[in-house]
């Protein structure tokens, strides 16, 4: 999975479900190397977007209320997490704080969403998981795996949840909800 064209990918649907937003949050961290490049997508997105970024790290779970709380300081409209084995690992947490904030927030798994954050789009796992079992297939079949091509993540997940956006007082477009593969009421 290419974090840096999903992350771009997670900052445009979270301005077109939020086109007033203006100022977005990126929670992010400084411990996940791919997370630089990440960054710099972002930072290309945003000036195709038109809207600010404010970059707030995370290294561990003891830096979300603190991230979240400069966040809610600074009238952020939304946050965008890049999604890490941290953040999830921590989807409980992460949709209480969204709430509590009242921050809207993109996040790189269904786990999330369903935790109480708006919307998530990623890659679908399912599908990463056939395909693997193919890859694997062909390995145990006498196949070598450096002459097997190395293969992206081709179908993804829209997911959104719209008791959150209720309880935001988000008013969601109906052509957003139309595109998304799930909506949790």
């Amino acid at each position: 999975m290419l974090l840096t064209d999903v992350t771009a990918k997670e900052l445009e649907i979270l301005k077109e479900a939020l086109p007033h937003a203006t100022r977005i949050g990126v929670l992010w961290s400084p411990a996940m190397a791919s997370h630089a490049l990440a960054l710099q997508a972002v930072e290309t997105t945003r000036e195709k977007l038109g809207v600010q970024v404010h970059m707030v790290p995370a290294r561990t779970t003891e830096d979300f209320d603190s991230a979240f709380a400069a966040m809610a300081r600074e009238r952020l409209d939304a946050v965008l997490i890049v999604s890490s084995l941290l953040t999830r690992a921590q989807h409980t947490l992460l949709g209480e704080l969204t709430l509590k904030h009242r921050l809207p927030a993109m996040f790189g798994t269904r786990d999330n969403v369903e935790a109480g954050g708006l919307m998530s789009y990623a890659p679908d796992l399912h599908d990463l998981t056939r395909r693997a079992a193919t890859y694997i297939d062909k390995i145990l079949k006498g196949a070598k795996p450096a002459d097997l091509p190395v293969e992206q993540a081709a179908k993804f997940q829209l997911v959104v949840n719209l008791r959150t956006a209720k309880a935001l007082g988000l008013d969601l477009s109906p052509m957003l909800l139309a595109r998304a593969d799930e909506v949790i009421e």
